[in-house]
């Protein structure tokens, strides 16, 4: 497998910047998706590595072998850079036969008749699609298509495979069923994977990496967990489900480890500890983010070297696995996951608490 490399890459149309001088390295094996809302930038830099679209500044390159230069007018075609791609509509041709569907990419490179059926039998083998080989495309189910495109995308051995929202089309149940069978196979096949979703959920499942990407530009790249958890904006935060962002003014700050700070913060109404990711001077402002899921709902007392708020419930929703309680603070609305068992009575007063390693500060 090869790693992909971008180094300043641009695409303008006209004055406006779809990608604005990215810098990306996907290393070899790597599952890496590019995370954003519609009209980032994700999907045109995944169309220019595939070869689609033409980048109009900096350089892309396959492994050691450059496939696209700008400043050098040097242009590799998508069909000669050993690529696999799956598309959001699975581009299934629906008069041909799953095998003819997975065989296309090996005939029209004229490999051998034999070759062509070990190969093609080897890849639905590979999403257990083996027995469905000579069924009409059109009488698949939407994961089965889905699995046939995988296969067409994996048959010729590409070095690289790019998906753009594979997953979007299925319901909710099978797409998360199809995104850990797929992850599982990258995971064996050690294919390099560039991946391309709005879907955060999916973003964290299923990436080694996730970058997030707003207006052309990349806000922040890493595991899944660090970007969830330890977010370098408020942007990048938001991205992510509904945080607790709040304001507040650090008191103190000192090491807490080699990659963190412990800060004392105080907002309107309440005060504690939380963690930054570098040392924030007495007297700035932060915003402190608290994911509703950290947060838990008590009676009274309070969450030693962590974070306290005294509010009343003014909304509780039942959701089944939990309960989602919104909570009213001198400070500002608190938006809790609670236990499904909770007792959320609108109108009752409780104390909010959080540990500080579940808190994290952001400079404003």
């Amino acid at each position: 497998m090869a790693s992909v490399t971008l180094e300043n890459v641009s695409r303008t149309y006209g004055e406006v910047a779809a990608v604005d001088q990215i810098n990306l390295r996907i290393e070899s094996g790597e599952f890496l998706t590019l995370l954003g809302p519609s009209g980032c930038g994700k999907t045109t830099t995944l169309r220019m590595v595939a070869g689609l679209e033409k980048n109009t500044g900096g350089r892309i390159a396959i492994g050691d072998t450059v496939v696209s230069d700008a400043a050098a007018n040097f242009f590799v075609p998508s069909e000669r850079r050993r690529l696999g791609m799956v598309f959001q509509s699975y581009a299934i041709w629906p008069h041909m036969t799953v095998f003819d569907n997975v065989a296309y990419p090996l005939r029209i490179r004229r490999r051998p008749a034999a070759e062509i059926k070990e190969r093609v039998m080897r890849a639905l083998r590979l999403v257990e699609m083996e027995p469905y080989a000579e069924r009409p495309s059109p009488a698949l189910s939407g994961g089965q298509q889905q699995r046939v495109a995988i296969a067409r995308a994996l048959v010729f051995e590409p070095e690289v495979l790019l998906l753009d929202e594979p997953l979007s089309n299925l319901d909710a149940r099978l797409r998360t069923q199809m995104g850990d069978e797929f992850r599982q196979l990258q995971q064996r096949l050690k294919i390099t994977a560039l991946y391309v979703t709005h879907d955060q959920a999916e973003a964290m499942a299923l990436s080694d990496r996730v970058v997030v990407m707003h207006a052309g530009k990349i806000l922040q790249a890493g595991p899944p967990e660090e970007i969830y958890r330890r977010p370098d904006t408020r942007q990048v935060a938001a991205f992510f489900g509904t945080p607790n962002l709040l304001d507040a003014t650090v008191k103190a700050s000192r090491a807490n480890g080699h990659d963190a700070h412990r800060l004392t913060v105080e907002g309107e109404g309440w005060s504690g500890e939380c963690l930054s990711g570098a040392a924030i001077e007495p007297g700035a402002a932060v915003s402190v983010m608290v994911r509703p899921e950290s947060l838990a709902l008590a009676d009274s007392g309070g969450a030693p070297a962590g974070l306290r708020w005294s509010g009343r419930v003014v909304q509780a929703i039942f959701r089944g696995s939990h309960r989602s309680v919104t909570i009213q603070t001198p400070a500002q609305k608190l938006h809790v996951d609670a236990s499904p068992l909770a007792d959320v009575a609108v109108g009752k007063s409780v104390t909010v608490t959080a540990p500080a390693d579940a808190a994290w500060a952001i400079r404003r």
